[in-house]
């Protein structure tokens, strides 16, 4: 899990994400989510009026900021774009995987759809790949209980490792357990452990010879599984994103030194 400071956080979102934060001891809420999970209602419900929208810095794809208060604490909520993955090449994704990997959001909420939660959840299995600082809000239940759909809370928070609320944003249920969760995750109350993926043995025989590696590069930035991971499917938006956000070596993985295995 990347270790950056409040001050740190600050940094990079002003620096290379272009967004004023007003205070010193501000709390960063990365909002994630597919399309049509109802993350825009979600983001309307916890910040009301107290937003506005524009562009990410060099790039034409939408931006929505807003804040809100919880606990005597402020909160910032980034709303990024909609998107199925953090591994494809478009704009959007690019933005939304960036800024939860680069500036190291407090707390990232990931909403989902309670009636197509199998598909919404590949998205929040990625985010807990980069971030142990993982919140899932499973929106929408009124049309789960409308539909006679049943979610088992418990056993799911046990498989996920990381907080699960159920919530309906559109009518403001759900939205308080939200707030007290993300307050708690961003301040480090509740500790999440993301149950991470595993994959076929010949992948994780891989990353394994990957690690020692990677971890002396990005210790403290980026989880060094997920970097390994990114190596091995070549994707070389990573390593590009990687060279330009990353504070502690901006020239990360231009020498060559990096050998994946075969």
């Amino acid at each position: 899990m990347s270790q950056h400071s409040f001050r740190d956080t600050h940094a990079v979102c002003t620096e290379r994400f272009a967004i004023e934060l007003p205070s010193p001891d501000e709390l960063v809420i990365a909002l994630a989510g597919n399309p049509n999970t109802g993350k825009s209602t979600v983001f309307n419900a916890l910040t009301g009026m107290n937003q506005h929208t524009g562009n990410w810095a060099g790039k034409t794809v939408g931006s929505a900021i807003g804040r809100f208060r919880h606990q005597e604490h402020s909160f910032t909520l980034v709303d990024l774009p909609g998107t199925y993955s953090l591994l494809s090449q478009s704009a959007d994704e690019q933005v939304a995987r960036d800024f939860i990997c680069f500036a190291n959001p407090h707390a990232t909420l990931v909403v989902t759809d309670a009636t197509n939660l199998e598909r919404n959840l590949n998205l929040a299995l990625q985010v807990m790949e980069v971030t142990d600082r993982v919140v899932v809000a499973v929106n929408l239940m009124d049309e789960a209980k409308r539909k006679g759909i049943t979610i088992d809370f418990v056993k799911l928070q046990a498989e996920l490792g990381v907080p699960v609320i159920p919530m309906t944003a559109r009518s403001g249920e759900g939205l308080n357990e939200l707030k007290e969760m993300l307050w708690k995750v961003a301040l480090g109350h509740v500790t999440p452990t993301p149950k991470l993926t595993t994959y076929s043995e010949q992948v994780e025989r891989a990353v394994t010879a990957l690690l020692p590696q990677v971890e002396p590069l990005v210790s403290g930035v980026l989880r060094s599984r997920w970097v390994a991971l990114r190596l091995l499917d070549g994707d070389e938006s990573v390593l590009q994103a990687l060279e330009q956000y990353t504070l502690e070596h901006p020239r990360l993985f231009s020498t060559g030194d990096v050998v994946i295995p075969s």
